[in-house]
């Protein structure tokens, strides 16, 4: 039977981090995943990737918090929970790092996309009066159906 190269367990660790991110994890987790010390592993891992496990894992991290800033009205508190980091102040600071902004800054920098949908005024009053369900052609908001030709009557 052939052995195992290193970097298979390694690739382990990576594997945990990817999927795991949002768990508390630490370069002992991933270590323990790997079968090595925190110091082999480190720096295997370092040797390997190019970047400390504790750099890959705090990416991995902030990589998905841009997608949960944009859209959501959650606070930035809840979205660095969320992402795996227990403090707000380190989630802001890594954030700033990361992307040059803060993330309440880079919240406001892209608002959602209905304040970019551009719909003229008379098509909003036209279709927001209670009468135009009428003059459009549309059924009443009755909340009834109104029963057709096809269907039996009673």
């Amino acid at each position: 039977m052939a052995s195992v190269p290193p970097a298979r367990h390694l690739l382990r660790a990576k594997d945990l981090a990817d999927a795991w991110y949002f768990e508390p994890l630490g370069v002992g987790d991933l270590a323990r995943a790997a079968g090595l010390s925190r110091a082999h592993f480190s720096q295997q891992f370092r040797g390997t990737f190019g970047e400390s496990p504790h750099a890959y894992l705090l990416s991995r991290r902030l990589d998905r918090a841009p997608a949960l800033l944009r859209p959501t009205p959650r606070s930035v508190a809840s979205i660095g929970r969320t992402v795996g980091l227990a403090s707000v102040g380190s989630f802001t600071t890594s954030f700033t790092r990361a992307y040059g902004r803060s993330p309440t800054a880079y919240r406001a920098a892209f608002p959602p996309a209905a304040a970019y949908a551009m719909i003229p005024a008379c098509v909003l009053r036209a279709f927001t009066r209670p009468a135009a369900a009428r003059s459009h052609g549309l059924p009443p908001r009755t909340g009834r159906l109104k029963k057709t030709a096809a269907e039996p009557q009673p």
